[in-house]
């Protein structure tokens, strides 16, 4: 993959020691799309959902690029991608940006690594382009449409509102409120936390990280067609990695997740909050390896 010479550039306030990866940018119809590609061996495409941005991912790329090629993308309007004139954030206009880069051509044989909204997303993708995936890891995410969900709905029309997406980014409380109740296991530094509020520093910038709770229900016609093509990618060997202190992804997400991926292993992080990357990366890096090592044993 080769990125565009002059389409994006690395800011300041990113620390290197932190986020200690080469930022590479593409252009993607009109997007230009952050991401970072280390290590060597088999694809892990990872997947972040809202409000974060490939920085979640920073640990758990440190502790498996020694056996995996970790490949971490910014959604358009989130990190350190910007979004094409006539984006609007939507899960289709997201999940168009998704399979655009995974047309890119050095990239077969992908483990997804699909995270919160990062799981929809991704298997959108594996759907459109199942030539490319092999397997699925997911945590803490769901592959179907969440309207009739009670605390979906309500969460989803009450900030979905223009109200609801004011609140959001004036007040910054996706990141400010959720990101830290978020983590059970730890608390994050003033430095992590700066690297969250950095990437969406004004109310204009958290507008994208705003349109994605109206999209748990708005985006009903997205989920119903995900769902119809889940054929083409159910059987997949499946790895659920799931954080079992999540207020919004309970068990019976995980649930039916198991139901939807029957060729699945579940491994549960205990004690873990919605971020299993951030709060658990040890834990979480450690399962995808003993799964990996079963996998392929087995074969």
């Amino acid at each position: 993959m080769t990125s565009q010479p002059g389409a994006g550039t690395r800011p300041a306030w990113v620390d290197d020691q932190l986020f200690p990866f080469e930022s590479r940018f593409v252009e993607l119809d009109g997007n230009v799309v952050h991401y970072i590609d280390e290590g060597t061996g088999p694809i892990l495409l990872m997947l972040h959902g809202n409000p974060v941005w490939s920085f979640v991912y920073r640990e758990v790329i440190l502790a498996l690029r020694a056996r995996f090629r970790c490949i971490a993308l910014d959604l358009p309007g989130f990190g350190l991608s910007t979004a094409a004139a006539g984006n609007h954030y939507r899960a289709q206009d997201h999940a168009k940006v998704v399979v655009a880069f995974v047309d890119q051509p050095d990239l077969s044989n992908i483990t997804l690594v699909g995270h919160n909204w990062g799981g929809p997303l991704g298997l959108h993708a594996a759907e459109q382009r199942p030539g490319r995936f092999a397997r699925l890891i997911l945590s803490n995410t769901w592959a179907w449409p969440l309207n009739g969900d009670p605390s979906s709905e309500l969460f989803g029309r009450g900030m979905g509102n223009p109200f609801g997406r004011a609140l959001l980014t004036r007040f910054n409380l996706l990141i400010d409120r959720f990101i830290p109740a978020a983590h059970k296991r730890r608390k994050l530094s003033e430095a992590e936390m700066a690297h969250y509020r950095q990437a969406m520093p004004t109310p204009q910038r958290r507008h994208p990280a705003a349109v994605l709770p109206g999209e748990l229900v708005g985006a009903r016609p997205f989920f119903q067609d995900l769902v119809a093509h889940l054929d083409s990618v159910h059987q997949l060997p499946t790895l659920i990695l799931w954080s079992d202190i999540d207020p919004i992804f309970t068990s019976k997400y995980c649930t039916r997740l198991e139901a939807t991926f029957p060729n699945h292993t579940t491994t549960v992080l205990e004690g873990v909050g919605h971020f299993g990357q951030s709060d658990a990366p040890d834990e979480f890096s450690a399962a995808i390896e003993a799964w990996w090592d079963a996998l392929h044993a087995t074969a």
